[in-house]
């Protein structure tokens, strides 16, 4: 029923209506305020945290693993890979990449892996659109993934337990792009970065091997190297479907051509798809030959 033009509606009802046009003036109250959202759990004191990204009305949902204690612990953010799909980013689970960043919380790292806006639970605007196939912008692509990064970096760095030390970005194919647009950060804000099969546009029309735009995809990683300060170690396995070593070697030299400072290796096959290397044990290996204390040989450069 439609109330009377005259009625006067009680005290609680204003008060409930001011308060809805409050949430809707400020659209970070229904995602709730940056920071911690959950208890610690195990494994490595696992807690959700939201944090903030390029877009004012969206925050990333992220994981946090830590040691024990109370700090200040150097910090090291995972930027995930990603997906042209718009089904697929809106299903995407929350990325964690456990084993990298248990292997890290070892090394007394704080570990952070945010999911960028237009990505599973995070939503918002997926900013991070490359265009069609033939003509990929993966310049503006690569800058937007690394605004998400830097964002959450920022605000990561004024936490309490955090230390000003210079952070490790892990960047994984669209996240290891976003990280090489970081190369030219200044070196005490980050000092690595460690990228696996960084890229984007892999296996156009799910072709294995296939890349769409190869040389915007090569021309890209160019312009990321120029003024590059911050040292690079480009990881891609041998059986990669999307970015093979032939295309990862020619993105790393023109990258190092440009003035960055990389260390191109190329690892043995791993599983069915070397692409996911940085989601299972055998990125632990690795890491910690680049890091020192690892247990295993970190690659063969070439």
């Amino acid at each position: 029923m439609i109330p009377k033009p005259s009625r006067v509606w009680p005290l609680r009802g204003i008060c409930a209506v001011i308060l809805m046009l409050g949430m809707a003036a400020d659209p970070l109250v229904a995602q709730g305020r940056a920071g911690s959202q959950s208890a610690e759990e195990n494994p490595a004191r696992r807690q959700l945290w939201r944090v903030p990204t390029p877009d004012p009305s969206t925050l990333s949902q992220a994981v946090l693993f830590r040691p024990v204690g109370n700090g200040p612990f150097p910090l090291a953010v995972i930027a995930h890979a990603s997906t042209q799909n718009a089904i697929r980013r809106a299903q995407m689970p929350q990325p964690e990449y456990r084993a990298l960043a248990q292997a890290l919380v070892v090394r007394g790292y704080a570990v952070l892996v945010p999911e960028r806006p237009g990505h599973g639970a995070t939503g918002g605007p997926y900013l991070e659109e490359q265009g069609g196939c033939s003509n990929a912008d993966y310049l503006s692509a690569g800058r937007a993934t690394a605004e998400s990064i830097r964002n959450a970096l920022a605000f990561m760095r004024m936490q309490p337990f955090i230390a000003k030390d210079a952070a490790l970005i892990v960047g994984h194919s669209a996240g290891g792009l976003g990280a090489l647009a970081l190369a030219a950060s200044d070196q005490g804000t980050i000092a690595r970065i460690v990228a696996f099969a960084p890229g984007r546009g892999g296996r156009a029309n799910d072709r294995p091997g296939e890349v769409c735009a190869p040389e915007r995809l090569v021309s890209a990683a160019g312009t990321f190297g120029k003024g590059a300060r911050v040292p690079v170690t480009w990881i891609v396995a041998e059986n990669d479907s999307y970015f093979s070593p032939a295309i990862s070697r020619q993105m790393a030299d023109a990258f190092g051509a440009s003035g960055g400072k990389v260390d191109f290796r190329i690892v043995p096959k791993s599983g069915d798809d070397g692409h996911w290397l940085a989601e299972g044990e055998g990125a632990v290996q690795i890491l910690g030959g680049i890091l020192g204390g690892g247990r295993g040989a970190p690659g063969k450069s070439k």
